[in-house]
């Protein structure tokens, strides 16, 4: 029987009752802080874009942020909220001076929602603005106002401090990871050459702009050329070609925000690329010859953006400002002026350029034939299913959902089993692998396109010519942990690092947590991590409890395995802080056998007693 739909079906909910019931509408999605784009890094970014606005606006050259046992501090030294409107600025939906372009020109935060978004998602909330000689402090708990303290005489610089602690009960047992917060401070700083940010007792400065961002990235690493960068107005570049690496690797940007996911400027930046570089050598270079093995930067600011969400990830604009010139016409002739002049003048680049060019459309040539084979292959074994368990929901999709998308990738039957049976089939997609993959290190991406499981894995992820297709936005490897389901970790991993290092720099790949140990008695099941879990375990649970140890994945049933994938799932992310890093982890873990690593193998042996 339905339920009556009457007067009283119908309510209206205040500005925090919806941001606390609908939160990805506003954060995306919520997790624990092993992933980049979880939810408690989104309130972090939401209240620093507001101090890069005023750097931006020309005040204050400093920011200083402080994380202690889950309280964040945000402080800047621009001009400070209205001291009259700091309880509006904080906590009425929709209100806000950026909607007034004289007073913020080409800022980030543009819908006056950020911060109030914060303040609804925290269980603790302090805005604190000082102006003059004077200041006003507002607090709050979960978006409720709990102490409006009255106006005061405060001696100190002008500028906005705001205090949170994330909701524990939104985001569970959270934690910030340094690497995440870092590589989001440094993105500001390169952005913002002048801008100071102080971190935790670390600082955050970039001279050169987005020529240092790409510098840190390569760090060291050959590159083919060196680093072409442009600069004019409200546009900024900066790229080269790496060796030893496929694909296409981007940092694009809008009025300082991190567009992970691309959009109108970098779609019309790889355009111009193409156009500006067939033009000068008067050839028809094919479009994924010449930006195969690419790392490039991007930033362009726009008055007024227009994004595909509220976590700003992906520009739809397509005009400069109202009535103004289009994006496309603006960059592409700042990239095709500046960078046709670069290789006339820059000889010896042009030159590489030319070669790279080249060997890239021998290597796609030769690949031409295996392909064609390759993808009769998939065409065969998606036919039969026996891979690829997908969900109905996809990361390149508009769903809402898209940021929860994982894949799963097992080892074995029943592993795959137990997950399959106990998957969310809207989010939650498995691959199955057989026996142990492939050693792929030195190897040439031919052997991907050979290798039927390596093949499969290619497609089942969609990355064969690039990023902007990946079906899921976390891909997790799911294997035992004994040395059998660590070793096919390493080979897994190798695969990316050597084929797809982009998705490892990206953020995309995990490594799945599985209880080690099940502590139980007639009342209460406790799943431990480690050892020192498990002591815990017996120690809460009394005398005598029940104690399993899990040798592998399979002997999880569904119904244990829904408790580890569901709400609580533990990730470890897959972290390289620089470019140089991978090919040293390739050659320590994969190489030849070295002293050094027989060393770094005894120091780490670990003898488990049961």
């Amino acid at each position: 029987m339905t339920e009556k739909y009457t007067d009283e079906s119908v309510r209206s909910l205040d500005w925090k009752e919806h941001i606390r019931l609908r939160p990805g509408m506003y954060i995306g999605k919520l997790g624990d802080g092993s992933s980049q784009d979880d939810g408690i890094y989104v309130l972090l970014k939401e209240i620093v874009d507001n101090s890069i606005d005023e750097f931006v606006m020309g005040h204050g050259k400093t920011i200083d942020i402080s994380i202690k046992d889950q309280l964040v501090t945000v402080r800047d030294y621009g001009r400070g909220m209205p001291l009259g409107k700091v309880i509006d600025c904080v906590s009425k939906i929709n209100t806000g001076a950026k909607y007034d372009s004289k007073v913020f020109k080409k800022a980030v935060g543009l819908n006056g929602v950020g911060s109030k978004a914060v303040n609804a998602l925290s269980k603790y909330f302090k805005a604190q603005s000082i102006r003059d000689g004077r200041t006003k402090v507002v607090e709050y708990e979960r978006g409720d106002i709990i102490t409006d303290h009255p106006e005061q005489e405060w001696q100190d610089r002008n500028g906005s401090i705001i205090t949170f602690s994330p909701d524990d009960g939104i985001f569970g047992n959270y934690h910030y990871l340094s690497e995440y917060i870092e590589k989001q401070l440094w993105n500001y700083a390169f952005l913002n050459p002048g801008l100071t940010i102080r971190f935790n007792g670390a600082s955050f400065y970039s001279k050169n702009g987005l020529h240092d961002l790409l510098s840190k990235i390569i760090n060291g690493s050959n590159s083919l050329y060196p680093i072409i960068h442009i600069r004019e107005e409200d546009f900024e570049c900066a790229f080269t070609h790496t060796p030893k690496q496929y694909g296409e690797e981007y940092y694009s940007f809008v009025n300082g925000q991190h567009t992970t996911q691309g959009g109108t400027h970098q779609a019309i930046f790889r355009e111009a690329l193409v156009k500006t570089v067939r033009d000068f050598y008067h050839r028809d270079f094919d479009a994924s010859d010449i930006r195969s093995s690419i790392i490039a930067a991007i930033s362009v600011k726009i008055t007024e953006p227009v994004f595909e969400s509220q976590t700003k990830t992906k520009l739809g604009s397509s005009h400069m400002e109202p009535d103004g010139a289009t994006i496309r016409n603006y960059i592409s002739d700042i990239v095709k002026r500046n960078l046709d002049n670069y290789l006339h003048i820059n000889s010896e680049t042009a030159d590489a350029l030319l070669r790279k060019i080249l060997q890239s459309e021998k290597e796609r040539k030769e690949l031409a034939n295996i392909k064609k084979i390759a993808r009769e292959s998939v065409k065969k074994a998606n036919l039969h299913n026996r891979k690829l368990r997908d969900c109905r929901s996809h990361y390149n999709s508009n769903d809402e959902r898209r940021l929860e998308t994982t894949l799963f990738i097992t080892e074995g039957d029943s592993a795959s089993g137990s997950i399959t049976k106990s998957r969310d089939v809207n989010t939650q997609a498995v691959f199955s692998l057989k026996g142990k993959p492939l050693n792929c290190y030195g190897q040439s991406k031919k052997v991907v396109y050979e290798n039927e499981e390596l093949n499969l894995l290619q497609a089942a992820l969609n990355i064969e010519e690039d990023l902007e297709n990946l079906r899921y936005n976390n891909v997790v490897i799911a294997t035992d942990a004994d040395v059998d389901g660590m070793h096919i970790r390493l080979l897994l991993l190798t695969f990316f690092l050597q084929f797809y290092p982009d998705l490892v720099k990206a953020g995309h790949i995990y490594i799945l947590q599985t209880p080690l140990f099940r502590v139980r008695n007639k009342k209460k099941t406790i799943y431990c991590y480690s050892d020192e879990e498990k002591h815990q375990a017996i120690k809460e649970l009394g005398t005598n409890p029940e104690i399993t140890r899990f040798k592998g994945l399979g002997e999880i049933s569904p119904d244990e395995f829904k408790h580890f994938i569901g709400k609580n799932i533990r990730l470890d992310p897959v972290i390289l802080k620089r470019s140089s890093e991978i090919q040293e982890a390739l050659d320590f873990y994969m190489g030849r056998n070295t002293p050094e690593r027989q060393v770094f193998i005894i120091d780490n042996l670990r003898v488990e007693l049961d």
